[in-house]
């Protein structure tokens, strides 16, 4: 037994054909049917280059793509099954380049953290050493103040000293 499925989609392609016009089964003679098969050998080695490439075509391996979202080899007696397969492969590439992509952002977004933690911590470093400087320039200030005070007082206390020696 034929699976249902199956038997549509040849059904399906009968009538696409027979609407083209490239299929018919009308009879030649009664009890003998018709059919008409149409090709070309225009040149042998394009066919040969045809065939390897959609060979290659059919061959195509989507290693990194779970197995559920793997192409499913065609029929290759039905052009619509290739044209499935090879509509899906070329999803399969478009989601690896977005899957790469994705994967090269998140690298640049980890290293793009990575220096904004460092900045982060060497802007708190900055600003801990401009406290630390804020304060040791009041404390320098208020050391020259008392340094200013104490050296007038020592002159003035020299300047009293010789008055008085002199006095005496």
């Amino acid at each position: 037994m034929q699976h249902p499925m199956f038997i549509m989609l040849i059904m399906s392609r009968v009538k696409h054909l027979r609407k083209e016009k490239m299929f018919s089964n009308q009879k030649v003679s009664p009890g003998k049917s018709e059919v008409r098969i149409a090709f070309s050998l225009d040149s042998t080695s394009d066919v040969k280059d045809e065939r390897k490439k959609d060979e290659e075509d059919l061959n195509q391996t989507f290693p990194d793509l779970e197995q559920r979202l793997q192409p499913v080899p065609p029929c290759v007696t039905l052009k619509e099954s290739v044209l499935v397969y090879k509509e899906h492969c070329k999803m399969a590439r478009e989601y690896h380049k977005v899957e790469c992509e994705i994967a090269a952002l998140e690298e640049r977004k980890r290293r793009l953290q990575a220096e904004l933690q460092e900045d982060k911590t060497v802007a708190r470093e900055t600003a801990r050493q401009e406290e630390e400087f804020r304060c040791l320039s009041e404390e320098n200030r208020a050391l020259l103040t008392v340094h200013e005070e104490r050296a007038r007082l020592l002159k003035s206390l020299c300047a009293t000293g010789e008055s008085g020696q002199d006095s005496s």
